[in-house]
């Protein structure tokens, strides 16, 4: 009689618990089909049917045309300033974002958190006032104008001041991907390679940069994205000159001004392409780094 007791009440419990559990599951399984479905028309609305018409524009005309409208000089030159500008903006994000994360992750000063809340502005500040700010601080009547004049330095109108403003716009994301990675392995691996002697040097190459080589490749490659995709800054600080300081960008804006919209559709269709092969390569970055973890 206990026996049986005993034995009946797990299974009454469990015949009570099957149905709630069973249910709870069903209504996990709905919302998550729900929240996939929003995910999905989201995604679809704002991106893959932009990205859908705009690949059709492009080559509506043909890929004779499309190719004649690449091989224009003035888009030729358009995007050999934009690589320039922009592989000399990753090359800066790289080094001073490193240095910045470190700096915020491994030493404890005054200002620390000032200095980490204006990694952060060029997020939150349009790029407009940006590219304007640079204009008042290096421009001929600006902070700096005196001394560049008095040394025949060019920042306005010019790919120094457009690097200026890219990097403004785009060093947060190369920080930003790093910190987190620092804050999680710590410092003791470098504090006992400095108790042993090492250099920070030799600390920074054999300890900090392999473990933070997949971070840093995210960071890179977003800030590549967005370095090749700038507009409104570039287009206060560099003038938009024609074969001069006109970026991929600017030159589709002044495509459609033109009614050169065929043009304007194929660099178009180009940067889109490039920033998809970012995604893919970020998304594939993304998930080394968690196997890693």
């Amino acid at each position: 009689m206990a026996d049986s007791a005993l034995i009946g009440t797990p299974a009454g419990t469990l015949r009570r618990d099957g149905p709630s559990r069973a249910r709870r599951r069903e209504r996990a399984s709905a919302t998550t089909l729900g929240l996939r479905t929003v995910a999905l028309f989201y995604v679809t609305i704002l991106v893959l049917v932009p990205v859908c018409v705009l690949a059709y524009r492009a080559l509506k005309p043909g890929l004779g045309a499309f190719f004649t409208s690449l091989n224009d000089p003035a888009a030729q030159h358009a995007f050999q300033v934009t690589a320039v500008v922009a592989l000399v903006s990753v090359l800066i994000d790289t080094v001073f974002g490193v240095a910045v994360a470190i700096l915020l992750v491994r030493y404890r000063f005054p200002g620390r958190r000032l200095l980490s809340a204006l990694i952060d502005l060029p997020i939150a500040v349009s790029p407009i006032v940006v590219g304007l700010a640079l204009v008042l601080v290096y421009s001929p009547t600006g902070w700096f104008g005196p001394f560049e004049q008095s040394h025949g330095i060019v920042i306005i109108n010019a790919k120094p001041g457009m690097i200026l403003a890219t990097v403004f716009v785009s060093l947060p994301l190369v920080a930003r991907a790093v910190i987190p990675v620092l804050e999680q392995v710590g410092t003791e691996q470098d504090q006992a390679a400095a108790s042993l002697g090492a250099h920070a040097f030799t600390r920074f190459i054999r300890i900090t940069l392999p473990t933070i080589r997949i971070a840093l490749a995210y960071g890179v490659v977003l800030a590549l994205a967005r370095c090749i995709g700038e507009y409104g800054a570039v287009l206060v600080i560099s003038g938009n000159i024609s074969g001069q300081t006109q970026t991929a960008p600017l030159l589709i804006g002044d495509d459609f001004q033109n009614f050169e919209q065929d043009q304007g559709y194929a660099i178009a269709f180009v940067l889109v392409l490039i920033a998809l092969v970012a995604i893919l390569l970020g998304a594939f970055i993304r998930r080394r780094q968690k196997r890693g973890t």
